[in-house]
């Protein structure tokens, strides 16, 4: 399980509901009514962002090779 940093914020006042957005993977948004539902909403858009970017990686070189990156 690999940990992401979501920014969440409230919505407008007169609109409600919460909305955010994902530090390391820039695009991800997700919003709802509750902050639950809107986590949700954003780790589905992650998991959606990473698998295609993953795709996008290996169509022109099926043959690349994966590997981790450690940060310390």
């Amino acid at each position: 399980m690999k940990k992401y940093t979501a920014i969440l914020h409230r919505g407008e006042p007169d609109e409600g509901g919460f909305w955010a957005t994902c530090l390391e993977v820039p695009g991800a948004n997700g919003q709802g009514e509750t902050q639950a539902d809107c986590l949700s909403d954003l780790a589905a858009a992650v998991r959606l962002i990473l698998e295609v970017n993953r795709e996008d990686a290996f169509r022109d070189d099926p043959s690349a090779i994966e590997t981790e990156l450690a940060l310390a």
